[in-house]
Parts: structure tokens; sequence; C-alpha cells
């Protein structure tokens, strides 16, 4: 096959990229991708929209050869990754990938993982599916990136970049653990092109049909492959087509150089910024800030006022309207919150310094938080958006009681390539996330797995054991 297409470069690429070729940081990526994102996974199994998708997906019947967390029977392919993708989307704690602020590996593991145990492929074969995966789903999202006006093109069109994208390097990472050919990757590609979708409007004005994007990006995916396997085919061009990916979603030519520019050579797995706390990732920097007052024994009692500086483009995220970002209603809005953000530091959170117990509706609302959060301030900080997106950097400045200023600044975001977490880290965050739901020696074990997964034989015995979960310790919400 000729390369002439961007679908027939990427496909070029993903046969000519074996397991023996990828580097050693990709291949380590890709374990810790898999701990992190199936420990959230587990600790989403709790919430009633978890409950409710995997109700729906037992309901369906068919090929049942794959698992989902959380379901004692095996599902078919395409609903294994159904559950997953949406459990593990369903916390906001998933991976995010800058500039493009997509979460990759929340529909790329999923498919992939999927993949696998249809297919009876080993780890090695696994770790291939997802860092080809991951790869496709970042290029083709910095293909939507605007550098000008530093945001996505598809957020500007209410556009979930993150389903899909993750439907597109999904459907590739199936194809790849399938053994497609050129081809039928690029079928693949074609044929996940009509099934990517989602849109954002639940941010704005509620519902929870958000936490599926994820996983109908997974199905997507894992149906693509399937179907092209079959021999239904797409068109080569259905990227930068008249009609293709980039026309239908941004409304204009995508950024093709994204998508080539060493393609092979810089792989995007490691540089993708772990979280290391469950809120909106433009929240974490003024943790890490208010943490830093603590550690230098400043109290709220000690502050009269706080001033979180922030880039201006994350001021409607996390600091308007302030009346609402001081008062949050239920946990799930303190996620969102720049005010309660500095309350967690402050006051000191579980795991690598705030937990999904710091979040649940008791504490958003309680009178402690309450008067921390009732004196910060969210403004725009120039230096702040001379960084942004590339990093989501904050300067906290407390104004104390006895006139003295003091200054914190976080210029560089936790958990990615500049302040990277350790498999350590990434192994606390996994068993915060999975304590009470998952017995101490099989966390453990799976952690273990995790480290050395291409030399597992049968993806299957990986996830066995995050079928059979104990009681929910967390409120379902």
């Amino acid at each position: 096959m000729t390369d002439t297409t961007l679908a027939q470069h990427l496909a070029r690429f993903a046969v000519d990229s074996t397991f023996d070729s990828l580097p050693a940081d990709v291949v380590d990526s890709v374990g810790l991708r898999v701990l992190d994102t199936l420990g959230i996974a587990v600790a989403a199994t709790a919430l009633e929209t978890s409950k409710a998708a995997i109700s729906w997906a037992t309901e369906q019947g068919g090929n049942a050869v794959a698992s989902a967390v959380g379901v004692r029977e095996n599902l078919p392919p395409t609903l294994a990754a159904f559950v997953n993708g949406v459990l593990a989307h369903s916390l906001d704690f998933d991976d995010t990938h800058l500039p493009s602020v997509l979460h990759p590996s929340a529909s790329v593991v999923p498919a992939a993982l999927a993949a696998a145990q249809h297919h009876g492929a080993t780890g090695r074969d696994l770790v291939r599916g997802i860092a080809i995966g991951l790869e496709v789903c970042v290029r083709l999202g910095m293909a939507g990136f605007d550098p000008e006006t530093k945001n996505s093109v598809f957020f500007e069109h209410g556009q979930h970049a993150t389903s899909i994208c993750g439907a597109m390097g999904g459907a590739v990472a199936a194809a790849v653990i399938g053994g497609a050919s050129a081809d039928g990757i690029v079928d693949a590609l074609g044929i996940a092109a009509s099934m990517a979708a989602g849109i954002i409007e639940a941010n704005r004005t509620g519902g929870t049909v958000k936490r599926l994007h994820c996983g109908w990006a997974a199905h997507s995916a894992v149906s693509a492959a399937g179907l092209a396997r079959h021999g239904i085919t797409g068109p080569p061009t259905v990227l930068e087509g008249r009609f293709g990916f980039f026309q239908a979603w941004l409304h204009q030519s995508g950024r093709g150089e994204e998508i080539t520019d060493g393609l092979g050579d810089h792989w995007a797995a490691p540089g993708i910024f772990f979280k290391p706390y469950p809120a909106n990732h433009f929240t974490h920097a003024a943790i890490d800030a208010a943490a830093a007052l603590r550690n230098r024994g400043i109290t709220p009692d000690d502050v009269r006022q706080y001033v979180l500086g922030v880039p201006a483009a994350n001021l409607r995220t996390i600091g308007e309207p302030i009346e609402v970002k001081r008062t949050p209603q239920t946990g799930y809005m303190a996620q969102f919150s720049g005010p309660y953000a500095v309350a967690v530091g402050m006051l000191g959170g579980g795991g690598l310094g705030a937990a999904l117990d710091d979040y649940t509706d008791e504490k958003a609302t309680s009178t402690q938080r309450r008067e921390i959060m009732a004196r910060v301030d969210v403004v725009p900080d120039e230096r702040c958006d001379a960084i942004f997106p590339h990093q989501f950097p904050a300067v906290l400045t407390a104004h104390l009681h006895d006139g003295a200023t003091v200054v914190e600044e976080v210029l560089t975001t936790r958990g990615g390539p500049d302040r990277p977490l350790s498999f350590d880290d990434v192994r606390a965050k996994f068993t915060a996330n999975v304590t009470g739901l998952l017995q101490d020696s099989a966390a453990t074990d799976f952690a273990a797995l995790c480290a050395t997964l291409p030399g597992i034989t049968d993806v299957g015995t990986l996830l066995d054991p995050l079928r059979r979960l104990g009681p929910a310790a967390r409120p379902s919400s």
C-alpha cells in the first residue's frame, strides 16, 4: 500500500511498529496506564451511572469472551469495552494529554483489553496495541489544537475530543491486536470515524451522559475493528477528505503535520499527564500551592485572604461564577472549584495529597471548608497565561492577619514529564482507589502484573480479580 493519505500513513506506522521497536519508556508507561485506568474503573463501580451501564450491558447477550470490571460473567468484547470505558472516565481521575486536553487512556485501554481477550493476545500484543492507539488518539487531538488561540477547535464546537479521538485511537489499537493489515487498519479508521461522537453540553447544564462517552468510544473502536475484519471498508481519505473527519468535526483543514511529523520517532505515551488528584486538572496546581503554604506552617486561621492566580482560560471552569465556586453543593461541583482546591491543600487530603474521599458531598458543604473558600478570589495571571496550555499553573498569594504576604508558585503540573509520578506513586493511587473493593493481596498482585505487563500470556488472568469486587465503600452519586 502506498502511503498517500493520512490514514494510510498511520496504518503503515502501526504495522511497522513492532513490540521490539517500542522504546523502553513507552512500554513502562503503558503498564502504568493500565494500572491507573483500571484502578479508577474499580473505584467508579459504586456510582449509580456505573450500575446502570453494567445492567444495560449484561442485558445484551452475545459472544461472551471478555471481562469487565465489576461484572462476574463474561461479556462480548464490545460490551466489555463499553463498561470499562464508562468506569474509567466517570470520576474525572483519568490521564490527560496537554495541550490537546484529551483523556486518551480511558477509551484506548478498554478497547485494547477487550480486543486482546477476544483474540487471545499476549501482554506484548496488548502493550503494542495500546502504545499505537494512544499515539493515534493524541495526534488526532493535536491536529485539532489551535496554537494561536491555545484551545481545542473540537471544544469550541461543543465536541468532546476525548471520545471522538478516543474512538479512532481505540479502533487502531483493536485492529493491531487483531492482526489487521495496513489496509485493514485504514478500514477500521474509516469505519470508526462514522461512529466517533460526543458533545459536552452536560458540562455546562448538567446530566450524567458524559460518563458514557469513553465507553461508547471503546465500544465503537472494537466494533469498527471487527467490522473491518469482516470486510466492511472505509474511505482512505477519511481524515483530510472533502467530507472527512477534519471537515466534519473541525469545519476546516486539520493540522496534518501533527499526525505525520516524527511519527514512529517521538511517542506520546510517556508525556501524557497522570492525575494525582480526582478533580478537574485546572485545580491541581492550586492544591499543590496551598499544600506548600501548609508545609510552611501556615494554617487557615492565619490567612485573611487568598488570591489564586490561574490562566485566564481556566477562570470559567474553576473560578466563575465565584459565588458558586465558593459554595459547591456536591462533591462533583467541588471537583471544578478553585476555592475548594485551596481548601483541600490547606487541610491536607488522602492518597497523593487529595483522594476521592476528599470530594464527598459532606466535605464540599462543610463549615470548615466553606470558611476557607469564602476567602478565596480567583483571578487571571499573566505569567500563568504564558505557560498555558502546556501546563496548568497557579500562583497562590496568602495575605495573613499579621500583615505578611506569602506567595507560592506552582508552574508545572504534577504527573507530567516535568514532575512525573513514579511507579510507587501510581501504585499508591491505585491502592487508594481500590481499598474496600479489592483485597489487599489481589491489589498487590495486580500492580505487580502491570509492572511486567509484556510477560503476561493471557490477558484474562490480569482482569479476572477485578470482576469479583467487595462491597462498595464509597457513597454512590
